[in-house]
């Protein structure tokens, strides 16, 4: 299991890049250590693939755009796939730390079309109100699945078989997942054409970060009005396309102290925040701290 305490995304589609995550074995497993990640917290963002996840400590926030949850230590779930959301630790008393699954449903499902892709895995993944499925400790058939995902994310990959026997206990969880989200997903929701405008708009601001970006022109990214726009921001990110740019620039501001050797003075013009003054007052207003401060707190620190 890799530790990780970082995002990075895939060139073009923005979609999370999954190191290591290989075409004849489509499965990672992860263990976030949250507290480190740059910025504070995950920022938002999607994958093609399944999570399944474990908190092991501390309190996890999960935003999608359906709404908010918080997971403490001992509770977990399924974030589903193409899903946008966002996570931030909670607690501030004790490491954040949570325990990943990632994996692409053709490892339970084999040849696109299949039998058990049609009847077992379609239902779950292309049910647009099935965001996330929660799990928490107290109920018999919830607490059943966690046991399930925290131990098979203990095997050992040295052991014989690990490969059939993590995906027969993938294919378990997912089982019992079906069940507990048949309710959901059986009922008809109609398909949500504002995440993929939301994600257009995303891919636009990611790209174009570094410029002046402009209402109009971010509309136009996603073929929608200007209200539209708005909208979409507000219904998937429940926020305004002017604080999310500002967010992203921001958080790119953060990687670039942290990781880089550039002049902190350039830092925010590089970024898309401006002079050096303006930079240094929303920097701080965002971190609570100067942006020389954090680059000593990350540099000097052994993340």
């Amino acid at each position: 299991m890799k530790n990780i305490h970082s995002i990075e995304f895939q060139t073009g589609s923005k979609e999370e890049l999954l190191p290591d995550f290989a075409d004849d074995f489509p499965y990672i497993a992860s263990r976030a250590e949250l507290d480190k990640y740059i910025g504070g917290y995950v920022p938002w963002h999607w994958h093609r693939t399944v999570e399944l996840f474990y908190m092991e400590s501390g309190s996890l926030e999960y935003n999608t755009p359906g709404g908010r949850l918080l997971f403490p230590a001992g509770s977990g779930g399924m974030v589903n796939s193409n899903v946008l959301h966002m996570t931030k630790p909670v607690s501030k008393t004790e490491k954040n730390i949570q325990l990943l699954h990632i994996f692409d449903v053709s490892l339970l499902a084999g040849e696109q079309g299949s039998r058990i892709a049609q009847k077992y895995i379609a239902p779950v993944v292309t049910a647009p109100q099935l965001e996330l499925i929660p799990l928490f400790p107290g109920n018999a058939a919830e607490e059943k699945i966690l046991r399930l995902i925290f131990e098979s994310l203990h095997f050992s990959t040295d052991e014989f078989g690990y490969e059939i026997r993590l995906r027969e206990a993938l294919s378990e969880i997912w089982l019992m997942l079906f069940e507990l989200s048949r309710p959901i997903w059986e009922k008809q929701g109609a398909q949500n054409k504002s995440n993929d405008k939301i994600k257009l708009m995303m891919i636009y601001i990611h790209e174009h970060y570094r410029e002046k970006i402009s209402v109009p022109e971010l509309a136009a990214a996603a073929y929608l009005s200007e209200r539209e726009c708005f909208r979409v921001f507000h219904d998937c990110l429940h926020t305004t396309p002017a604080e999310y740019i500002r967010a992203y620039r921001l958080q790119a501001a953060c990687q670039m102290l942290a990781k880089g050797r550039e002049p902190v003075t350039a830092v925010g013009h590089i970024c898309g925040l401006g002079s050096s003054s303006y930079f240094g007052k929303v920097f701080r207003e965002y971190a609570h701290c100067t942006p020389s401060e954090y680059r000593r707190k990350w540099q000097n620190s052994d993340i």
